[in-house]
């Protein structure tokens, strides 16, 4: 029962994060995007536009657009991938419909007081990345042609789609030129904020918890092991290996430790010169990383 309780609960709190970031999304067009007379990226690209042009809101063609998105999603890639998109796509449309009637000009940025023209679309590019990758943790998407590249990656796996998002986006671009009075500072402020929301979204979906691999060739495994458990507090596996070169018996350490132990590593090695290592870059590391639980061994001798 209260496994069921714990599971109920995560579910509830995805959800609760998915509809905290539409909310913030749609706050983030109404200050920085809509004022700053650009398009992003992606189909809210071409549904700015569109608002720009015709004063149809954004949240009508969210909806319009994505609608038949949710359901190809709901039977190409699965239940939870679909309803997620829709609960975001639904509270983005609501939260834009809402905000468009309150009155926000005392906290809208704006270039026409002669501020920086870059820092609106800046700050939208860099909210969107957080709350794409964020969303994309939660098993979910921003809609649009993410639903797209999901619902082709399931029939099609070796499909690249990045020509196909890089070809939309860059016709939102150009498209971006002709809709606002044929100015270049439209489409250079779109491809700045598609440059900053994919860097933070891939930053956000490569992990935070970043770490380097260290793997040690050396004949004194149980040695250096003991000293990294002791000093790092990070377990190590160890290999069996053969070297080449020299025809010995040796031993493949591996070993990952957090980012600023780096240099406390190197004391430990500079202990067994005889020892060859190498470093590799994790991207996120999975489990029991933070902490080392005392080893069966020796908690029986205690």
């Amino acid at each position: 029962m209260a496994a069921l309780h714990k599971s109920v609960g995560r579910i509830i709190k995805s959800y609760a994060i998915v509809v905290a970031l539409a909310v913030v999304m749609g706050l983030s067009y109404e200050l920085f995007v809509f004022p700053n007379s650009f398009a992003p990226a992606g189909i809210n690209g071409i549904a700015t536009m569109v608002q720009y042009l015709f004063h149809l809101n954004i949240g009508y063609f969210s909806l319009i657009v994505n609608a038949p998105l949710v359901v190809l999603a709901w039977f190409m890639v699965g239940h939870e991938f679909a309803c997620k998109n829709a609960v975001f796509i639904l509270t983005f449309s609501a939260a834009t419909l809402l905000l468009g009637r309150v009155d926000l000009s005392a906290y809208v940025y704006h270039t026409e007081n002669g501020t920086s023209a870059i820092l609106g679309p800046v700050t939208a590019g860099v909210i969107s990345g957080a709350i794409y990758g964020l969303v994309i943790r939660q098993g979910g998407s921003t809609g649009g042609t993410d639903i797209v590249a999901a619902c082709v990656r399931c029939r099609r796996p070796e499909y690249s789609l990045v020509w196909m998002i890089f070809a939309l986006n860059a016709s939102v671009a150009v498209i971006s030129y002709f809709v606002y009075d044929c100015k270049f500072e439209p489409v250079i402020l779109c491809l700045l904020y598609c440059y900053l929301s994919s860097r933070i979204s891939d930053a956000i979906l490569k992990g935070g918890q970043r770490a380097l691999k260290f793997e040690v060739v050396t004949e004194h495994a149980d040695a250096l092991s003991q000293l990294l458990l002791r000093e790092l507090h990070h377990g190590v596996t160890v290999i069996p290996a053969h070297g080449m070169y020299s025809g010995h018996t040796k031993q493949l350490l591996i070993c990952v430790v957090n980012r600023h132990q780096i240099v406390a590593f190197h004391r430990a090695l500079s202990q067994f010169p005889d020892t060859f290592a190498y470093i590799t870059e994790v991207n996120e590391t999975v489990g029991n990383f933070k902490k080392i639980h005392t080893p069966p061994t020796q908690a029986a001798k205690k």
